[in-house]
């Protein structure tokens, strides 16, 4: 009967446990669109964008920006200084406003 008890316990805090973790997941405002990728080269390598070519560009998105890159291949280079890539994006975008 004692064993019984503790079951019961368990499979209710656990289902208690449960719905109070999936309302949280719905209370979350969906992501921001990202902002846009302001060049027409890739970032990394300087080499244009193009999806004619035989590398398939590369896009994600970094801390709500849109990151475009020529192939795969250059995301290996751009994950070694996030930063300065971002800075360099941010820098080119404030150019295009003027």
């Amino acid at each position: 009967m004692k064993f019984t008890k503790h079951i019961m316990t368990a499979v209710l805090l656990t289902s208690l446990a449960a719905g109070v973790l999936s309302t949280r997941a719905e209370d979350n405002p969906p992501e921001r669109k990202a902002k846009p990728y302001p060049l027409r080269t890739c970032i990394v390598s300087g080499e244009e964008i193009n999806d004619k070519g035989e590398m398939k560009p590369h896009a994600f998105v970094v801390e709500g920006q849109e990151v475009k890159l020529c192939c795969k291949s250059c995301l290996k280079d751009f994950n070694k200084d996030k930063s300065r890539y971002l800075k360099k994006i941010e820098a080119e975008t404030k150019k295009q406003k003027k």
